[in-house]
């Protein structure tokens, strides 16, 4: 039997590690010299609210599968450099495992250090992708980031193996590092850290299935996974002419696929997906199926990719056309895989139910401009151009203000590099908006005009050569030919708007704003009487912005779509009164409306093929 791990002569001063509980030989996966194989689906505790984790690992159960997998996103723990991580709460990844043990599942672990995942900077957090440092490389500056991050990260894995009686039975190295870059020593090393900081069980790489991915991404003597939508008998054909002894692993089967903004939403055809899937398992093939249940990208945490040189942020919803929808949902696709799975087990988990459709009227608050001079931090000078990164802001908004000599005539105003977006101000009007490039032409009179350029980050790209890449005024501003040179800048972060700051801007009503459709900020309430439960909200009529729910910053909404309403949980309801609050970039519209089913958007039917 060929094993999984080349461990050296045992060393009587050292205690010997506990042997993994996977090993494989002949095409086989093997648990303790049995064969096996991995069911998985994938679900991310950070995309789930925690009363929730054991009601979607559940669901998990019954759809047949044996392992949970999920990403660890390293930005979501530390997102500031300097403060511990942070494992409580939302975040307490023992809690998330703990609970799938009990639920009589496995799991796969893939703290990365990258992840992809459609999340935010692919994980990495931007204070250390700011910083210079060659990402993703064994360069020591990384690797010694990441050292420190497993450090705190590790033990808490290590403690939850499953040779030392816990549900933890593979822990993947690095992700997808063949599509990316070619350091020839980086992935070993990430292995190597892995191993320094406790983790026995089965390492494995995971890579698209193309020669040009696997060159990069395999490792010796490290289980070499696949990572597909289709044609899993050309992919096992790869992986047997490089790795002959080794078993079948799809460690991400795309049975669906995520949204952009202003694009159709995805889905997969039934019999499509379980097709495939019936192909990945037969010949004792194992699976982990991308996404399970996708869940919500929620707050701002929702990445973005480049496409054709384009910008495409990812929606709030992440639902993916997965078997168990965003709301939790048993969909078709569930009942369809659960028979390819073979699955014997009476599902145990209900339909989930929801709150009665209603109408939900709105109260609007201070305009945009007056919710940035209460909200902003403090006003620095800067360049012409100038970086959220420089200002030490991540998420959120820059609002740049500069007085500029406009000629009594019809002037462009002329942007170089926007990351992302724009919402430009004139003299207290809304004037335009930009998405990386353009020109807005504006009336001057032959004075000073106080201009107002809030620049918003609508997504850290997530996959590709784009990682780390900066936001905000990136190239200058001009009048016509000539540069705006003399700018202040200051940080908007709606993850701090508490309570408080909430009510003010609430408060905050300028003469006329209780009928304007101006951007600016709203808020809404309604009562539960009955029981609660979760439902979805709909906004018929804005723009664009930010909502939050008794509190929690929900995510984004865009009129573009697909999706038109936000799945809302029911732990983050309260039976009696409940607040809605609105941060709208370009159009207030009329009454909320709160839905019984999601809506997200035009289907178009999508199939990942290499």
């Amino acid at each position: 039997m060929l094993s999984a791990l080349v461990t050296p002569a045992p060393d009587a001063t050292v205690p010997a590690s506990p042997a993994p509980t996977l090993t494989w030989a002949g095409n086989r996966l093997l648990r303790e010299s049995t064969p096996t194989r991995i069911l998985a689906g994938s679900l991310h505790y950070f995309r789930v609210h925690p009363d929730q984790w054991r009601d979607r690992l559940q669901r998990l159960r019954d759809l047949g599968l044996n392992t949970v997998d999920t990403y660890v996103p390293w930005n979501f723990h530390q997102p500031r450099a300097g403060e511990a991580p942070d494992f409580t709460g939302w975040r307490d990844i023992v809690a998330f495992l703990t609970i799938a043990a009990e639920v009589g599942l496995d799991a796969i672990v893939r703290p990365g250090p990258y992840i992809c995942a459609e999340w935010t900077n692919g994980g990495l957090p931007t204070w250390l992708t700011a910083s210079g440092i060659p990402l993703r490389t064994a360069d020591p500056r990384f690797l010694e980031a990441v050292d420190a991050w497993f450090a705190d990260l590790l033990p808490r894995i290590t403690d939850l193996q499953a040779n030392v009686g816990g549900p933890v039975i593979a822990v993947q190295v690095e992700n997808e590092f063949g599509s990316y870059g070619d350091d020839p020593t980086y992935v070993s090393e990430v292995a190597r850290l892995l191993r320094a900081h406790g983790i026995t069980e089965m390492l494995y790489t995971a890579d698209g299935p193309t020669d040009l991915m696997l060159d990069a991404g395999m490792l010796p003597d490290t289980l070499a996974a696949l990572t597909l939508g289709s044609q899993p008998g050309a992919a096992r054909d790869l992986i047997r002419r490089r790795r002959p002894d080794e078993p079948f692993f799809v460690a991400e089967f795309w049975n669906g696929w995520f949204d952009h903004w202003g694009t159709a939403h995805h889905v997969r055809g039934t019999a499509s997906a379980a097709g495939t899937l019936a192909g990945i398992i037969d010949d004792a093939g194992s699976v982990s199926i991308y996404m399970a249940h996708g869940g919500t990208n929620f707050g701002l945490w929702s990445g973005a990719n480049r496409v054709d040189g384009r910008l495409m942020a990812t929606t709030t919803s992440y639902d993916s056309d997965a078997p168990i929808a965003e709301d939790g949902t048993l969909t078709p696709k569930f009942f369809a895989m659960r028979e390819v799975l073979g699955a014997t087990e009476p599902v145990r988990s209900t339909q989930p139910e929801f709150l009665p459709p209603r109408r939900i009227d709105v109260a609007r608050g201070a305009d945009l401009l007056a919710i940035l001079d209460a909200a902003a931090d403090a006003s620095h000078p800067v360049a012409a151009t100038s970086s959220f990164e420089e200002l030490g802001a991540d998420d959120g908004f820059v609002r740049y203000t500069a007085d500029a000599l406009l000629p009594d005539r019809d002037v462009r105003l002329v942007f170089e590099r926007i990351a992302d977006r724009a919402f430009v101000f004139v003299d207290g009007e809304p004037v335009g908006e930009i998405e990386e490039r353009g020109e807005i032409e504006v009336r001057g009179h032959g004075t000073r005009a106080r201009i107002v350029v809030l620049v918003e980050n609508r997504g850290r790209v997530n996959y590709g050569s784009s990682i780390g890449e900066r936001k905000g005024m990136l190239g200058p501003v001009l009048v016509d030919r000539r540069i705006v040179q003399h700018w202040e800048a200051s940080a908007v972060d709606p993850t701090s708007f508490d309570v408080d700051a909430r009510r003010r801007l609430s408060a905050h009503t300028d003469a006329g704003a209780a009928d304007s459709v101006r951007p600016g900020f709203a808020t809404a309430s309604f009562e539960i009487t009955d029981a609660v439960r979760d439902t979805h909200l709909a906004l018929p009529g804005w723009g664009t912005g930010i909502v939050w729910v008794n509190g929690f910053l929900l995510g984004r909404y865009a009129e573009v779509g697909p999706q038109q309403t936000l799945y809302v949980p029911a732990p983050l309801l309260r039976a009696g009164a409940n607040e809605i609050a609105l941060l709208e970039l370009r159009r207030r519209g009329g009454a909320l409306e709160l839905r019984a089913t999601a809506e997200l958007g035009p289907e178009e039917e999508y199939v990942e093929e290499f």
